[in-house]
């Protein structure tokens, strides 16, 4: 996930949206929907979203993937999780299965059909949400996630649990009839158990589970939300202008998979099962080792006694727990996985032209790191970014087109970085040269003047860089900011467009740019009278 800006006035900003809808109104009515122009290459972009649409629901309707081919599939993303990948290969077939048939043979859907809804658990970072992205990937279908802790029950102010569905239609892009064959994934689901709490009950979690409910069975939604005044008034000026939309959804073939990391739960298990008369004392089952494997022992009843009503968690028949990811696992997704973060690294760096390579022993170092950070495979990135920050940092700027990361060079990464940037020491004026000509000829492109820099003017600048720790791009704008306007006056005086550069000139920029402009006048006035005594 990435960082969300603070959110804004929400007063605010539905009357800017609002205004902006009224104008747009206020101009359609104006000139009658005949006159209404079309947004620049709409029909084409509207006609590219249409086969997109079509090629994803041919793909549905010709589902043939085996559970195996998923699998497969699978691995090539996702470390570990075998058990796990294995259900959800087999639930995912199952379904997309039924959703073949049924658009083979309407006559199919008549039929009692319990969904294959996944209720997935483990601790953060293990691939939960990853798998099933990658599973809508594979199969084409739209795919939205959202966390349960922000639904409220309908008639209370959040996110109503209808929301989501609307949100998948928008990932369709407004095409209802391949939205309804898409995946609904909910995140943190055992934030909303309804657990006892000093003899209380919390009613508004067991509502939602209520109106979560509703919607994985089978239930009609109004693409229109009441509270979204927005989408109203959309719809109404579409229909004005001729545009027919679908009010309602079935959620009868949308796939529903919620998940958690279900802390508490695992410990109730614990529990339940040291209590009973068997306990771990049987030989055929050895005691977890970690608290979370206890998810794999879990119970309806569990369950139910968790917070869930019975009913809720019998709409999810197909559980299944994900493994804790250990050092050597965090260390196949950096070589083995296609979207690895290493190659995301490898990726960045490559976009300043410089080619990025880590041993197997660095790669086990790094893993290492990770894996004390107790936060699964996203430990990956927050290790990576403490070692290459510097790197990404400083690397873009030197004559550096390749590096290697040891696992010596792991041990203090910081000395490492020293010792590759002095080891490019004198390759590296040479790129700070390189960056005076690049501004010279910036300034000629935007002003139509050019600035030539002699030997003392370049060697000047790279020192300044060298010795400031800046660069010759912001020494140079910093000093030159007056000469647009200096050298376009005396250009204007003398006719000359080519001004030469020299030490002096860098150290000193405004007395020499003042005293050229100064000497231009000068010229300006002997160009008059010559011009005067060869007309006289």
């Amino acid at each position: 996930m990435t960082d969300k800006e603070p959110p804004g006035d929400p007063d605010e900003e539905l009357k800017s949206q609002l205004q902006s809808l009224l104008q747009n109104a206020n101009v359609h009515f104006m000139r009658g929907p005949s006159q209404a122009p079309a947004p620049e290459g709409g029909d084409e972009e509207q006609g590219e979203e249409e086969r997109k649409a079509e090629e994803a629901i041919r793909r549905i309707r010709e589902f043939n993937l085996k559970p195996r081919e998923v699998r497969d599939y699978l691995d090539r993303y996702v470390i570990k999780q075998a058990e796990a990948k294995k259900v959800l290969s087999v639930s995912i077939c199952d379904h997309y299965n039924h959703v073949r048939q049924c658009m083979e043979n309407p006559r199919r859907r008549e039929k009692q059909y319990n969904k294959p809804n996944i209720l997935l658990m483990g601790p953060t970072g293990v691939g939960k949400t990853y798998l099933m992205r990658c599973v809508a990937k594979l199969i084409g279908v739209p795919f939205v996630k959202a966390d349960a802790t922000k639904f409220s029950e309908t008639g209370y102010v959040g996110y109503d649990v209808e929301d989501i569905v609307r949100d998948l239609v928008k990932m369709a892009d407004g095409n209802t009839e391949l939205a309804q064959y898409g995946i609904i994934y909910v995140d943190e689901i055992d934030k909303i158990a309804a657990q006892a709490t000093e003899g209380t009950k919390d009613v508004s979690g067991r509502g939602v589970q209520v109106n979560l409910l509703k919607l994985m069975e089978e239930t009609e939604v109004n693409l229109f939300s009441q509270t979204d005044l927005i989408g109203q008034m959309q719809a109404m000026m579409d229909i004005q202008k001729g545009k027919q939309h679908e009010r309602m959804i079935n959620t009868r073939h949308m796939l529903f998979i919620v998940s958690g990391a279900f802390t508490s739960l695992s410990d109730l298990v614990k529990k339940r099962i040291e209590a009973s008369p068997i306990g771990f004392k049987a030989e055929e089952r050895e005691k977890p080792q970690y608290d979370s494997e206890y998810l794999k022992l879990t119970e309806t009843r569990d369950f139910i006694n968790f917070g869930f009503e019975p009913e809720f968690i019998g709409r999810l028949p197909v559980r299944v727990a994900c493994d804790q990811l250990e050092k050597e696992d965090l260390e196949e997704i950096l070589i083995r996985s296609e979207d690895s973060i290493l190659h995301q690294y490898e990726d960045e760096f490559d976009g300043y032209g410089i080619d990025f390579t880590a041993t197997r022993e660095a790669l086990g170092e790094i893993a290492e790191r990770a894996y004390k950070e107790r936060t699964g495979a996203r430990g990956l990135m927050t290790v990576m970014e403490k070692i290459f920050r510097d790197f990404k940092f400083e690397l873009p700027s030197t004559s550096i087109t390749s590096f290697e990361i040891t696992s010596d060079a792991m041990q203090d990464t910081r000395r490492a970085l020293m010792e590759l940037l002095l080891k490019h020491k004198d390759a590296q004026r040479d790129v700070l040269r390189s960056e005076v000509t690049a501004f010279a000829d910036r300034f000629e492109q935007n002003h139509s003047l050019k600035l030539v820099f002699d030997e003392s003017a370049i060697e000047a600048l790279v020192e300044i860089s060298l010795e400031t720790d800046k660069t010759i791009r912001a020494i140079c704008e910093e000093r030159f900011k007056d000469f647009e306007f200096g050298l376009k006056l005396i250009a204007e005086n003398t006719g000359r467009t080519e001004f030469t550069l020299t030490r002096s000139t860098v150290e000193d920029p405004q007395k020499n740019l003042s005293q050229r402009v100064v000497e231009s006048y000068p010229e300006k006035k002997t160009a008059k009278d010559t011009k005067a005594g060869g007309e006289a």
